[in-house]
């Protein structure tokens, strides 16, 4: 039995389909790539839209700690509500996520207040109104603070200097950067900083997508630290470093300047950590050029394989690093030749085929930073890339070039010698240099002319090279003096005229001479050039008049251009000039006169320009065709069409419609639509029926000519086919996903929908669904899928494979990333571990401590997603390994968690003094009462004395009762303190009594010389794997030994993964990080000119769970 559904609104593009809550949608194309548009009903109103991104959210990458921001820009009509979501949680939280909107920049915001690892996800941002919705997704991802150290490095180390004592080999690879790890600094960035000087970081950082480098520069500078101490054995030194980049003649090439300490060293050239040949000869591939102490490698006709991490050793230490990218990238438009007069700006512009933040630029063989009288600039989208070249000089002359990956462009520049300065809103400034063949004064900066207002302050001015000279100046040739209503100043090489108070006639030419030395400015009446510039705004068939004031030294020519065509005189154009002033009268103005006016006023002394607009008003011409049918359909068609051509000089408002049924001769209107689209849909046509139709353009001037349609016929009742059988995505217990593809015979008209039926196994019966809710765990269902366009559903699938809803199966794991392993808790306090897991199905969980069943009191609580282990009050029996295990069909994953309960140490005992060595004060104390039941408890010693009269500390990590105090002064007073000292802290301290003042004797030359002996050997110790290893022993002997620690009979002295200590006779060793491979003997071997004495002990490490067995010895050498 079948039943089929009326209709759905499942999209036609989005053919993926959740049956848990799915809702009928149409899908629509967007502006923006990568957005998706769901209408949510079947037609629109006309004037209405549904809603879509006029710009959606970035990806951003921020540092761990640092606010991220997500913006977005949205239309629609009803204005549509904004809502952001991710994928791994929700936004809800006020204390991480604000969302908010931007008034002033109509931006929608997501603000992550606090970025942590744990909110890099994808997030949505969805957009509706009551017609539909948009949603599209955005990435953030969040840095970590910092590298991780590679704890298998020290092996790696050790195994290559091993190898290297044995034989050597020919290198031809080199160990490769560690792969980039998700939310980590790249380790190619961190090569390249090295390397770099400090005015490159930003410009590094920003290629890699760090935009604030600065929490990296402490790290930084420890790493420079190291490679330079590596760098001292083979160079002297490293200076000016620049990284790889495409020259004009087409190779590739770096350099550095390198002195080294043995002129017979190697040096080495590596790609991607592979050994790169090379020789001097420029014509091979790779080849180094070497100048000096100048070092040039370069790659010839470099390639997109030539791309690569390459860096150059000097024997085995790494000197620069540097990368060579090669974008996939053309130029759209290259560099045009210019030409400048000089001191005017040249600007030499490119466009890319796709976005880079910066291309390189040269000129001639030099390269071109930004910074001085060079200006590089990148636009928004990263395609279009400017040189500006401020203030041109004749040296500025030569051959530019842009670079892009191995792509060029070249352009060539050239300036002239004369300084011509154009007119502005407000100055038009203009210098005349005019030669002479002394040379002795010039111009510094010449005379530039002038807009004033009547009744203001107006200022001329100019600067010559020598303070000493004098000069004249001139109003229309005429010589001024200081009261002929102006006052001339000088101040050095500077000279001023100024008007205080500018009248009509004081619009003129003035100059300025001074030995030889001539410069020329006009001062212009600024409300009479403010009003010509103004653009002049006409209807068509009215006249336009222009007026301008000038004055100059006679004879004087006046030319009208308009678009640089000269005016004439003529039926239409009348052109009125005095002295002082002309008029130009432009009669019956039609709308194709509208352009640039230009009046040009020049005599002997140069040439000035003024520049107005005309603006002709008048209806729009037709709407561009041929129009184009969007859309056939048996209910409606839809047809496109351009703007006019030419809008009439203002904006087109409204679309006038009409249509014609062909075989008809009546012609119908069908109403306005807004300018801002131009498209329309009918949704009143009859199956199989054709139409014509008529389209005018609309302004405030009036209404256009109209362009008609070719005629279109509406489709017929044709229904689609069946599409493939559907797929199942993925299954749940209430959730079943499926995808399926579009039929191929849509049945001429576009798919907008679904029908989607499902069957339960063992039945016939086919129900349509749109949001499946009562699909049943374990139970078996078929799906089947029927497409619908505007005629109706088609025939359905056949069914798909059969689908059990159940949950995926996952393995156990935890989730938690900073799970502690170690937890120190106070006797008497609460004990709760929460362990966050992820399983499926519902796992098993067992806790154990030490291997064994927990006892009664410990409470465990489970659910699906954790497990959580309290002690309500700890007692120091609850000591132990916790072990967690989550299994389930699967398989299983288990943590351990070592609980340490303890409380604040018991004091030691009294302590006692002993003086038998002069200089020297021997304490001992009773052990604290808590030392048997905590082997972590130890024991410190602080001393004050009677001149300094402040505590301080002297021993530490005592794990004895004896403790000898050097450098005691006779005739001081000394007082001692004993502290017990454990993971909970310090006990109250055990006092010695106050040392008697000690006095000396005149002392008998005595012999104290004693062959070396240990007062306290090596005592065993027991340590759990992973955790810290204290060894320690005391020794004398006079004069004082030397003490070596050996590991299996190899020297730890100067084994950095060792902390060794030798004070006043106690020798320590700590192993911070017990593992497998610090078995072994361990010995330590004192020495001096009297003998030798020996201690050691074994120590084997079995594993957390299991005993460490330690054995001990000590033994005398020899002795004389």
């Amino acid at each position: 039995y079948w039943k089929r559904s009326k209709s759905s609104a499942l999209t036609q593009a989005s053919h993926h389909v959740c049956l848990y809550g799915f809702t009928v949608a149409i899908k629509k194309s967007s502006r923006v790539p990568g957005v998706i548009v769901t209408q949510t009903v079947e037609r629109v109103p006309l004037g209405k839209t549904t809603p879509d991104f006029t710009r959606k959210p970035l990806a951003v990458t921020v540092q761990e700690g640092k606010k991220a921001l997500l913006k977005a820009m949205v239309s629609g009509d009803p204005a549509p509500t904004v809502t952001w979501g991710r994928s791994k949680g929700d936004t809800d939280d006020p204390k991480k996520y604000v969302s908010r909107h931007d008034e002033r920049t109509r931006e929608h915001i997501l603000e992550v207040i606090n970025a942590t690892i744990e909110e890099a996800d994808t997030y949505k941002c969805t957009v509706s109104n009551e017609y539909g919705n948009a949603v599209c997704t955005v990435i953030l991802k969040v840095l970590q603070a910092g590298l991780k150290k590679n704890q298998s490095g020290k092996k790696c180390i050790e195994a290559i200097i091993f190898c290297s004592c044995i034989f050597s080999v020919v290198v031809t690879r080199k160990k490769q950067l560690p792969p980039k790890k998700e939310g980590e600094i790249d380790p190619k960035l961190w090569e390249l900083l090295l390397s770099a000087p400090k005015k490159d970081y930003e410009r590094i950082c920003l290629d890699f997508g760090v935009t604030d480098f600065r929490w990296m520069l402490k790290r930084l500078n420890q790493m420079k630290k190291e490679r330079e101490e590596e760098q001292a054995k083979v160079v002297e030194q490293v200076d000016n470093v620049k990284q790889i980049e495409v020259k004009p003649n087409g190779r590739a090439e770096f350099s550095l300047d390198m002195t080294l300490t043995d002129p017979n060293s190697s040096i080495n050239l590596y790609k991607d950590g592979t050994f790169v040949p090379y020789d001097d000869d420029e014509n091979s591939k790779h080849s180094l050029k070497k100048t000096g102490t100048k070092y040039v490698f370069s790659i010839k006709d470099p390639q997109p394989e030539d791309a690569g991490f390459y860096q150059v050793d000097v024997e085995d230490a790494n000197i620069l690093s540097t990368d060579f990218q090669v974008p996939a990238v053309e130029f759209t438009a290259k560099i045009k030749n210019a030409k400048v007069v000089e001191g005017q700006d040249a600007v030499f512009q490119c466009v890319l085929s796709t976005p880079l933040h910066r291309i390189s630029w040269s000129k001639d063989d030099s390269s071109l930073e930004h910074g001085g009288r060079h200006e590089i600039t990148v636009s928004e989208d990263k395609l279009i890339h400017t040189l500006t070249i401020k203030g041109c000089e004749i040296a500025d002359k030569g051959t530019y070039h842009a670079i892009a990956g191995i792509m060029s462009s070249s352009a060539s520049l050239d300036v002239e010698g004369e300084i011509q300065y154009v007119l502005s809103d407000k100055i038009i400034c203009k210098i005349f240099t005019f030669s002479s063949t002394d040379r002795g004064v010039q111009f510094v900066s010449g005379l530039s002319d002038t807009l004033a207002n009547v009744g203001e302050r107006a200022e001329l001015s100019c600067k010559l090279s020598s303070e000493a000279s004098k000069g004249c100046w001139y109003k229309d040739g005429k010589p001024l003096k200081d009261g002929d209503g102006v006052t001339i100043i000088k101040d050095g090489a500077c000279h001023r005229l100024i008007i205080d108070c500018c009248k009509k006639d004081d619009a003129a030419v003035y100059r300025f001479e001074a030995e030889g030395r001539k410069s020329e400015a006009t001062l212009i009446d600024a409300d009479a050039l403010g009003e010509f510039t103004n653009p002049v705004i006409v209807r068509a068939g009215e006249n336009a008049e222009w007026k301008l004031p000038f004055s100059g030294g006679s004879p004087m020519t006046v030319q009208w251009y308009k678009e640089d065509d000269e005016l004439l005189p003529g039926l239409n154009v009348k052109i009125d000039t005095s002295e002082t002033e002309s008029k130009l009268r432009l009669s019956k103005c039609q709308r194709k006169d509208s352009g640039e006016v230009k009046i040009k006023i020049k005599n002997e002394s140069g040439t000035t320009e003024a520049i107005s607009k005309l603006i002709v008003l008048d209806k729009p011409t037709p709407p561009q065709g041929p129009a184009d049918i969007v859309e056939s359909a048996v209910t409606s068609v839809e047809f496109k069409w351009k703007p006019p051509k030419d809008s009439g000089g203002c904006p087109v408002t409204n679309y006038i419609i009409e249509r014609q049924q062909v075989g008809r001769n009546k012609w119908s209107n069908l109403g306005e639509i807004p300018g801002s689209n131009p498209s329309y849909r009918d949704s009143d046509v009859d199956p199989g029926r054709r139409y014509c139709y008529r389209i005018r353009a609309k302004n405030a001037e009036g209404i256009s000519d109209y362009l008609q349609t070719e005629d279109i016929a509406a489709g017929v009742l044709r229904y689609p086919g069946s599409p493939a059988a559907p797929k199942v995505v993925s299954a749940f217990k209430d959730c079943i996903n499926l995808s399926w593809c579009s039929p191929s015979d849509t049945g001429g008209t576009k798919i907008i929908g679904y029908n989607l039926e499902k069957n339960k196994k063992g039945t016939n019966y086919w129900n349509t669904k749109y949001a499946v809710k009562d699909v049943f765990e374990g139970a078996a269902y078929e799906f089947r899928v029927s497409a619908i366009n505007l005629s109706g559903a088609g025939d359905p699938s056949i069914p798909c494979d059969t689908v059990i809803a159940r949950d995926p199966m996952i393995k156990p794991k935890f989730k938690d990333r900073n799970m502690k392993t170690f937890v120190v808790v106070k006797a008497g306090n609460t004990v709760r571990l929460n362990i966050n897991f992820e399983a499926s199905p519902i796992p098993d969980i067992t806790w154990l401590k030490d291997n064994t069943p927990l006892l009664k009191h410990v409470t465990i609580t489970n659910s699906d997603k954790g497990s959580q282990l309290l002690i309500p009050t700890s007692e120091r029996s609850d000591s132990g390994i916790y072990c967690i295990t989550v299994k389930n069909i699967v398989g299983q994953e288990s943590v351990n968690i070592e609980i340490r309960v303890t409380d604040d140490p018991k004091p030691p005992g009294p302590v006692e003094l002993d003086q038998k060595i002069p200089g020297t004060v021997t304490l001992s104390w009773t052990p604290s009462p808590d030392e048997k039941r905590d082997d972590r408890l130890h024991y410190m010693v602080s001393k004050r004395d009677s001149f300094k009269r402040t505590w301080r500390t002297v021993a530490d990590n005592l794990f004895n009762n004896t403790f000898t105090v050097v450098n005691i002064l006779p005739g001081w007073e000394y007082n001692f303190r004993v502290f017990a000292k454990n993971d909970m802290g310090l006990s109250p301290p055990s006092e010695a009594p106050v040392s008697n003042t000690i006095t000396f004797l005149s002392p008998k030359p005595l012999n104290f010389e004693s062959a070396p002996s240990f007062t306290v050997p090596l005592k065993m110790r027991t340590s759990p794997e992973g955790y810290e290893c204290h060894m320690s022993c005391a020794v004398k002997g006079d004069p004082a030994p030397r003490v070596t620690w050996y590991r299996n009979n190899m020297s730890l002295n100067t084994n950095t993964n060792y902390h060794i200590t030798n004070v006043c006779g106690v020798c320590s060793l700590l192993i911070l990080r017990v593992g497998n491979r610090d078995n072994g003997e361990y010995k330590v071997v004192i020495e001096n000119k009297l003998g030798a004495a020996e201690s050691s002990m074994i120590l084997n490490i079995k594993g957390m769970n299991e005993i460490t067995a330690v054995s001990c010895k000590a033994t005398v050498l020899w002795s004389t």
